[in-house]
């Protein structure tokens, strides 16, 4: 939202603009202010803010509602073979955009055949270790916490990374142009973390955006932080009864913007690409 002023003869009028987006296309709207930019300006953004997200909230619910309909006519055979096709497809990219050099199908002769391909010794056991913790992660639910997140690390990490894996780091570290927490911190920003997740009530995509986005900034860990990340994202979605969602490798680039924006603009841009992967549940009739 930004305020834009107009003039018309000597007078000047302020209007406050907001852009949402509905499909492909981006629609400006604007609200008048007055002559004067008004003293409770901010509650007036709070409401514009609850208008739009109550039709978003809809679109949510819409396809929470179409996917755990579509879910339960599945046979438990199929669910099981869909959950492993997720898997795949979420540890591929997951790792493609750490740099692993794994393809796709590579990533499915090594979790489902037990084939290893000509590559890094490192990347296939993280590639094993990570499918099996993604599936243990949907067949059992766990609360996230503390002793949750360090041992899904120490079990993705703790035959290649011994040094740093299942504990938050002791030193300071950088992300591009990102300087993280002290590493005095973490714990402390980590405990108030899981209390964030615990007592949240917000929407459970919303609730997944921003737990990524807070957990990004934290960066508790000194390696395989956007691994553990993307998992949060996944476990809130999937115990709320969400679709879940991947980030693409290709769209990584994307990604990484969004990131290194604040968490509303963090936030905003993942709330857009899930809209758009789920759309087809939006207006859905599961027969």
């Amino acid at each position: 939202m930004r305020i834009i002023k107009k003039k018309k003869g000597k007078n000047t009028y302020f209007y406050l603009q907001h852009s949402i987006r509905k499909g492909n296309k981006v629609i400006t709207r604007e609200k008048y202010l007055g002559t004067t930019i008004p003293k409770d300006l901010e509650i007036i953004k709070k409401e514009l803010e609850k208008e739009y997200k109550k039709d978003l909230y809809k679109k949510l619910e819409k396809i929470r509602e179409n996917f755990q309909e579509e879910w339960k006519k599945y046979p438990k055979t199929v669910q099981e073979k869909e959950k492993e096709e997720i898997a795949i497809a979420f540890i591929y990219n997951t790792n493609a955009i750490e740099g692993s050099t794994i393809t796709l199908e590579e990533t499915r002769d090594i979790t489902k055949e037990g084939i290893a391909p000509n590559k890094p010794l490192r990347d296939i056991k993280e590639t094993e270790n990570h499918y099996k913790i993604f599936l243990n992660m949907l067949n059992e639910k766990e609360v996230i916490s503390n002793s949750l997140l360090l041992k899904w690390h120490m079990e993705i990490f703790g035959s290649t990374k011994s040094d740093i894996a299942g504990k938050y780091r002791d030193y300071s570290v950088r992300v591009g142009n990102y300087r993280a927490p002290d590493w005095q911190d973490v714990e402390k920003l980590m405990n108030q973390f899981v209390k964030f997740l615990k007592e949240s009530k917000i929407n459970s995509v919303e609730l997944a955006a921003r737990a990524h986005y807070k957990f990004e900034r934290i960066h508790p860990f000194g390696d395989g932080n956007g691994r553990i990340g993307r998992l949060i994202i996944n476990h809130i979605l999937w115990w709320n009864g969400c679709p879940m969602i991947i980030i693409e490798y290709q769209r990584r680039i994307s990604y990484y913007k969004a990131l290194n924006k604040d968490e509303e603009g963090f936030v905003k841009y993942f709330l857009r690409r899930y809209l758009a992967i789920h759309k087809r549940r939006i207006n859905s009739r599961i027969n």
